[in-house]
């Protein structure tokens, strides 16, 4: 078989070009980091939703929805006074947010229950979690608008206000691959 023709090179060398570009000069769609053990009870949504319009209220009694948030990776975290399995929680998640500080990743633990301020303050304090903001659900709306069954239940929402993941049952929030993975996420949102 004689050389190849000089339009099929041409062709080639275009080609190997265009590979060359799309795997080396493209940035190339970073991969979430993946979910370590401590968190295994967070499942990932492959196909991220816009979260419900639900609102809560804060230490005042305004409301607040994600909105809010906005920029912000949302760590949400439904606990109850009533509910053992959230009070054990509690101060690991206390220690996440103090681990976080003040960033793109933002710690939103919200009483589920009828507890007015002072008392959910109160709870906060003397289980080891007073650096966590006063958040109160005292009409249930998140629980119903999430589709929870049960608590402790969280959620990760992206800086855009999308669901990523979601848990149902305690986590160990404070474990250091925890605290590496939201920071990683983190540091996505600011990019």
């Amino acid at each position: 078989m004689g050389p190849m023709p000089r339009k099929t090179a041409q062709i080639l060398a275009a080609a190997f070009g265009l590979a060359l570009a799309v795997l080396y000069v493209i940035p190339s769609v970073e991969a979430s980091p993946a979910i370590p053990q401590a968190l295994s009870a967070l499942k990932p949504d492959h196909a991220p939703k816009p979260v419900p319009a639900a609102t809560f209220v804060d230490a005042q009694g305004h409301p607040v929805n994600f909105t809010a948030f906005k920029g912000h990776v949302v760590i949400l975290n439904l606990w109850a006074t009533w509910c053992a399995p959230c009070v054990r929680e509690l101060p690991d998640v206390a220690k996440l947010a103090a681990a976080l500080g003040p960033g793109k990743v933002t710690v939103v633990a919200v009483n589920a229950g009828h507890d007015d301020a002072a008392k959910t303050a109160d709870f906060l304090k003397a289980h080891g979690a007073a650096n966590l903001a006063v958040y109160r659900d005292p009409d249930l709306s998140l629980l119903t608008a999430f589709g929870s069954q049960g608590l402790p239940f969280s959620v990760v929402i992206d800086a855009q206000g999308r669901e990523i993941a979601r848990a149902s049952g305690p986590m160990k929030w404070d474990d250091p691959a925890a605290i590496a993975y939201f920071k990683a996420l983190g540091s996505r949102a600011a990019s």
